[in-house]
């Protein structure tokens, strides 16, 4: 489970992350949407401890981020916006090196990679180096990488974006897969289909906040909208006029 509390985060003048307080839970989908620099990359950063907040508090497991990061990094699976493959390397080693970092043994790297490779269907890859990979190639790469120490909380940056339709489909059921094993998901992605087929809860910040943390339907019940993508709209725009 993960939870942030009362989190915020600024850069010089610029406030990117204001008082925001949500929860993913164990065994669901929570989405994270907002329009561009409303502060969903920074607010995920500062979960998986790339940036630390100037103020609040996130628990990961329990486990205070600020208090014992090296235990919250052990409990947390990353896709972050950048993929960052190691380009002379086959997605086999930079699955293998992950494994390492997190201290893995040889036997159980190679039996999760193994388990990783079918799951994400990679098995034509994996013995290639990433060099020249597609954008879908790279992105199964990484999450393979981000759950070799077999994470109970995933967090994904947009992972379809770039994807073509047969690459999206294939993520849409890992990421189901992941919940049906009892895992915390917590993923950003601007594609409202996406969003309506697989979130559990779906949080929406703007300008820092948190203004919306509800069900896909009581979403849609809290605007009077029967689209996903109008009631997101009609929040948006509240705040907007709001801060104007």
């Amino acid at each position: 489970m993960i939870e942030v509390k009362d989190l915020h985060k600024q850069f010089g003048k610029v406030v990117a992350v204001d008082g925001a307080s949500f929860s993913a839970r164990d065994g669901e989908i929570t989405g994270l949407l907002g329009p561009n620099g409303a502060g969903k990359t920074t607010t995920l950063r500062c979960l998986y401890t790339l940036m630390k907040p100037d103020r609040g508090q996130v628990l990961v497991d329990g486990i205070d981020a600020a208090i014992d990061p090296v235990a919250v990094r052990r409990r947390l699976g990353v896709l972050p916006d950048a993929r960052g493959l190691y380009k002379r390397l086959t997605a086999r080693e930079n699955i293998d090196y992950f494994g390492r970092l997190h201290g893995l043994d040889a036997a159980t790297i190679r039996s999760r990679t193994d388990a990783a490779i079918a799951a994400l269907d990679m098995t034509d890859i994996a013995d290639r180096r990433t060099e020249g990979f597609s954008q879908g190639q790279r992105v199964k790469t990484a999450i393979a990488r981000a759950l070799v120490h077999d994470p109970n909380n995933v967090i994904l940056d947009e992972p379809t974006n770039g994807l073509d339709v047969m690459a999206t489909r294939a993520m849409r059921e890992f990421l189901k897969r992941l919940k049906r094993e009892g895992r915390c998901v917590l993923f950003s992605s601007h594609i409202m289909q996406e969003v309506g087929a697989l979130c559990d809860r779906i949080v929406v910040i703007a300008h820092g906040k948190v203004v919306a943390d509800e069900s896909p339907d009581a979403l849609r019940a809290q605007t009077g909208e029967a689209n996903l993508e109008d009631a997101f709209v009609k929040l948006i725009g509240s705040e907007e006029g709001l801060a104007a």
